[in-house]
């Protein structure tokens, strides 16, 4: 596509949010602990040049992108981090639990740099992980809206079983869909483990992906497909925004506290255990699951599945490394072989505020506005906001 023609089409495009590419992006959100006494971030910090010392990009209010192109903000009560957008494809989730375990990396080195000023002792607990799923886009924005809605409530039946044995432990409390046009959100717990959370992103992403292809949204079609559906389980409405939430006390008994190899649940396909009702899904979607899955997160996501691996429904306890997240540093395995996303390197050019010459003038990348927008400002002080697909074209000479 010629400048000419890719900013036309720009100028057609308006403000819709949906990207021409199915993409992905991964959001954590952790308590803050200080003294060993849970904190709102807002009063200790105010927002987060309170604490960081590093180049930011305002994104919008209180929240600002860092260096690794993650943005990060206060919400609630909790400080969340969100990854840059990626494309939908193999090795994606790999991408971006890399990003958001830089972004965390850094993160944690500002706060024991603050400690160190501060005198005071600053925790990080895992609280939350959103995996963000933007299927391709059919049909009007309205009639969008209402298969997402559709797909939201059948993937709330289809995801918490895989989503539990790979993401949760003992003290969780449930696993939700969200529709947010135009993406679907899954929320779990946060992982402190870069490899499950690339793992539990490429099931999620493959399994959302088939989903909302499908024509049949009804529950019957999950009884056609031989996906197991627990008698007596009926999700509940999300806890915060629009959705459903697969939460403990929607079961007939809490399947975060029991044997995930115990043949407990009665089902539309018999009698079978948490595990085998998550290896089932698993294997109805594993040609959409390896289209998304890196080598490495496959292996992962198979192994805890199956029971090669330990759960850490398989432990007694939650795992202590949820209530110090990110202070000693983890491996990052291949995390210099999965390179970076085309989305990912216009976000990192845009932070970078590296100068793009369109229509013969020169832009300066000024914000990413929202999943899918960037500001970018001509010499003169003219601004124009393009999405990041008209942008992808010019990756070659900017900034590479």
């Amino acid at each position: 596509m010629t400048e000419l023609a890719t900013l036309k089409a720009v100028k057609r495009d308006g403000r819709d949010e949906a990207l021409l590419r199915p993409a992905a992006g991964l959001e954590a959100e952790f308590t803050l602990i200080v003294d060993d006494k849970p904190a709102r971030p807002e009063a200790v910090f105010g927002d987060p040049r309170g604490f960081l010392r590093v180049p930011l990009m305002h994104r919008t209010g209180r929240s600002f992108h860092l260096p690794t192109g993650a943005a990060v903000y206060f919400d609630t009560g909790v400080i969340e981090l969100a990854t840059p957008v990626m494309e939908l494809e193999r090795g994606c989730f790999a991408r971006l639990a890399r990003s958001l375990d830089a972004s965390l990396t850094l993160v944690r080195e500002q706060l024991d740099q603050w400690e160190r000023r501060s005198g005071r002792r600053v925790r990080l607990q895992g609280f939350s992980a959103h995996y963000n799923v933007s299927p391709r886009q059919v049909g009007s924005a309205s009639g969008r809206a209402h298969r997402f809605d559709r797909a939201a409530w059948l993937l709330a039946h289809i995801l918490p079983a895989p989503v539990m044995l790979l993401a949760t432990n003992r003290e969780s409390t449930g696993v939700g869909v969200r529709p947010r046009p135009p993406r679907l959100e899954v929320t779990a717990d946060y992982s402190p483990d870069w490899a499950r959370i690339a793992a539990t992103g490429a099931v999620v992403g493959g399994v959302v992906a088939d989903v909302s292809r499908w024509t049949d949204l009804s529950l019957d079609a999950l009884r056609r497909a031989r996906i197991p559906v627990i008698e007596r389980f009926s999700p509940c409405r999300h806890t915060s925004r629009r959705g459903w939430l697969a939460r403990y006390d929607c079961y007939p008994t809490n399947p975060f506290a029991c044997d995930p190899d115990e043949a407990i649940w009665s089902t539309s396909l018999g009698r079978v255990s948490l595990r085998e009702i998550a290896a089932a899904v698993s294997l109805r979607f594993e040609r959409a699951i390896t289209r998304i899955a890196d080598a490495a997160s496959l292996t992962v996501a198979r192994r805890i599945l199956t029971g090669r691996s330990e759960s850490w429904l398989d432990h007694a306890e939650r795992p202590q490394a949820y209530d110090d997240v990110g202070r000693t540093k983890r491996e990052q395995q291949e995390s210099n072989a999965i390179g970076s996303s085309r989305y990912e390197r216009v976000v990192l050019n845009t932070i970078a505020r590296r100068p793009l010459r369109l229509e013969g003038s020169t832009w300066i990348p000024e914000a990413v506005r929202g999943w899918s927008r960037i500001v970018l400002r001509r010499e003169d002080g003219v601004r124009r906001e393009m999405p990041l697909d008209a942008l992808v074209p010019y990756l070659q000479d900017w900034g590479e």
